[in-house]
């Protein structure tokens, strides 16, 4: 019998992620990392809107929403001229917009909410190997306290970056290269009257190529800013080798860092208005790799964020793109644990994300001097991937196929939130997430005609076992419907939301997955396709 159900190595966002939803599932869990506390460091700074709605589902978004500053915008300076300036503006249906937190702000209120769960990370204590046969995995420890540890998990999560031991203990390819440029980061405050909650990119080009840069992102704080720019040749790190050959990420304490006086100077080139920068809490020089590797896992090993991809920062997707990998693999890992995973759930962790980590890659590669503004899409559905709301998984070998038309989402979409939704003892509309929160499987049963609801119940007892109990089921009442869903919990669709957001139809199961994309849709909902499908999905 193993020691744990699940290793975490690595206690970034990823891993903090991934250990928390665990926990969460009752799942036991351990989380190591080989540094002995949080860096202090505003590396990954935005979080977009796809991630607040995951931690909405974690039970965490009100905490960040406190923590963390509005991105409205980018103001944009070319050769000290004014460009167009690019607003961030989503559609009103979507319930979050753009953020900035640094990163460890983030994994404090991660860490935090580990710990209301049960959890807490082991700090100091390194990953040393591991090997794996069909049954467990047995792994070797470097704790604070001296000799190694031994110990057996079931599975393990390599979500311990760039350098990754799991990923190079599982022996997969990380294809890629480093760009040659060497920028220098700095946390500081500048006295300029910019507008708030708008980042800076500023640049000098000739030839359509920018040989001087200059990027501000606003951070909590007054004119607080993370700023990223060309790192002159006294700060240079080139030539320098990391051990595995993998250049990427922030320089650490080796060699010389930048001063006040390095940024003071890049300001006053390319500033749009005359500043000082004061208040330097930290800086670093870094390098920015692009690398994928070829599979996410192998067996009971996976891997994920920085362990599994890395790329230019260009519109924040490095952190975002990793919390949903590791929020995708724990949902189907604890199902694993528990022993109710059908044929290729786990399989379906590389199948979904690993395209996702492809795209992501290229894109970023692709704007990594242009900008987001760059790219064959119009604005709005540019601003809507960038804010990671157009991931989805069509096509999923564990998603149902959509066999009739709507006008909603199908399955492998992201669920999307609507309104209005009241139940009959409350006094005021809740939101679909209200009812998603901090849940399983969530099985939608939507009703038109009272003579629908006869069967809700009875199609929600049996998908309740048929998922092992790992689901909660609601009916979805239309205004006109004024009767009673019979066994199960209702609401009341009081201004038409659901509907119309979702093409719902009467008689309809919507089935809405663990991680927030939707699984099947299906009429009528007492037909043979949900049982099926969760039988197949989450094992007979």
């Amino acid at each position: 019998m193993a020691d744990v159900d699940v290793l975490v190595a690595g206690a970034g966002p990823v891993g903090l992620t991934a250990a928390s939803e665990l926990c969460r599932r009752e799942v036991s869990c351990r989380i190591v990392d080989r540094l002995p506390a949080r860096l202090p460091y505003a590396r990954a700074v935005g979080v977009q809107p796809r991630t607040l709605e995951i931690w909405d589902r974690m039970g965490m978004v009100r905490e960040a929403l406190e923590a963390a500053v509005p991105l409205r915008g980018q103001l944009l300076h070319v050769n000290g001229e004014e460009g167009p300036r690019i607003d961030l503006e989503l559609p009103p249906e979507v319930p979050y917009g753009f953020a900035a937190l640094p990163q460890y702000e983030t994994e404090r209120l991660l860490e935090e909410l580990l710990r209301r769960r049960g959890g807490d990370v082991e700090r100091g204590t390194g990953l040393v190997s591991f090997e794996q046969d069909s049954d467990e995995v047995r792994v070797v420890l470097s704790p604070p306290s001296g000799g190694p540890e031994e110990l057996t998990a079931r599975y393990l999560l390599g979500c311990d970056g760039a350098h990754s031991v799991v990923r190079k203990g599982l022996g997969l390819s990380f294809e890629g290269a480093a760009l040659p440029e060497e920028y220098m980061l700095g946390d500081v405050e500048v006295d300029w009257d910019l507008p708030a909650g708008y980042s800076l990119r500023a640049s000098h080009v000739v030839d359509g190529h920018a040989d001087d840069l200059l990027v501000c992102i606003p951070l909590p704080g007054d004119h607080r800013y993370r700023m990223s720019m060309a790192a002159p040749p006294e700060l240079s790190r080139a030539g320098r080798q990391t051990a595995d050959g993998v250049t990427h990420g922030l320089s650490g304490e080796q060699g010389p860092v930048p001063g006040i006086e390095h940024i003071q100077a890049v300001l006053d080139r390319l500033s749009p208005r005359p500043t000082t920068a004061s208040s330097l809490r930290w800086s670093s020089v870094f390098r920015i790799s692009h690398r994928i590797v070829d599979r996410y896992g192998r067996g009971r090993v996976f891997v994920a964020g920085d362990a599994a991809h890395i790329h230019p920062p260009t519109g924040a997707q490095g952190m975002n793109t990793g919390i949903q990998d590791a929020y995708n693999l724990a949902w189907k890992v604890a199902a694993a644990v528990r022993g109710h995973a059908g044929a290729g759930l786990l399989d379906s962790y590389d199948a979904e994300r690993r395209p996702v980590g492809e795209e992501v890659v290229a894109r970023t590669l692709r704007h990594a001097r242009s900008g987001i503004q760059a790219g064959p899409d119009d604005p709005a559905t540019t601003m809507l991937r960038e804010a990671q709301l157009l991931v989805g998984y069509r096509g999923s070998a564990i998603v149902a196929p959509d066999g009739t038309a709507h006008d909603g989402p199908a399955p492998g979409d992201r669920a999307p939130d609507c309104g209005g939704l009241l139940y009959a003892l409350g006094t005021f509309p809740v939101r679909l997430f209200s009812l998603l929160r901090e849940r399983e499987h969530t099985l939608l049963l939507y009703a038109d005609h009272e003579d629908q609801l006869a069967s809700f119940g009875q199609v929600a007892a049996a998908a309740v076992h048929a998922a092992h109990g790992m689901l909660n089921a609601c009916a979805v009442l239309a205004p006109e419907v004024s009767a009673p869903a019979p066994g199960l919990p209702a609401v009341h669709d009081s201004f038409d939301e659901f509907r119309r957001t979702y093409g719902a139809r009467g008689g309809e199961a919507v089935l809405v997955r663990p991680d927030g994309y939707l699984g099947l849709r299906a009429v009528p909902a007492d037909g043979p396709e949900l049982p099926a499908y969760l039988a197949g999905l989450l094992g007979a």
